[in-house]
């Protein structure tokens, strides 16, 4: 016969755990609503960043800055400012004046490389040089031979 103070025992912990479940599904339902709202939130919060992301871009897109960085590098020169930079602009100019990448590259002080990436528009060109690109467009040809082979000639005697 099982002891009355055993049997006394295990119902105290069965109506225990009963008091506490009943007191916890209110716990419970209350956490996993706040939960469900948490995630919303987030969303909302990342939904909205990309908007302010989106906006940011657009303004400084407006205002001829494709990034904070290069806002700041522009800043800095009064040569540059007002210059804006366009990829397919460029590459008509360079066609236009009937120039290869190296001797564009060579005219406006960087690599034939540097070239074909800023006219794929995977790079954008420095302060300096987007001052001696604009200094190209009004330019024609043959002052465009005389000023490369002005630059050969000093590069060759080197």
């Amino acid at each position: 016969m099982p002891n009355i103070a055993t049997v006394f025992k295990s119902e105290i912990a069965r109506l225990a755990r009963k008091e506490l479940r009943a007191n916890t599904d209110g716990l419970r339902k209350t956490v996993a609503a706040q939960r469900s709202e948490i995630a919303n939130l987030k969303r909302q919060v990342q939904a909205l960043e990309s908007v302010v992301k989106r906006l940011a871009k657009s303004a400084d897109a407006a205002q001829g800055r494709s990034t904070p960085r290069a806002a700041d590098e522009s800043a800095g020169t009064a040569e540059s400012a007002g210059l804006r930079f366009r990829a397919a602009g460029m590459a008509a100019n360079r066609k236009r004046l009937g120039l290869s990448a190296a001797d564009f590259g060579l005219l406006v002080g960087a690599t034939g490389q540097s070239i074909y990436a800023w006219e794929a528009g995977k790079a954008k060109p420095r302060p300096q040089a987007l001052a001696a690109i604009a200094a190209l467009r009004g330019i024609g040809k043959r002052e465009v031979e005389a000023k490369l082979a002005s630059l050969k000639g000093e590069t060759g005697s080197d």
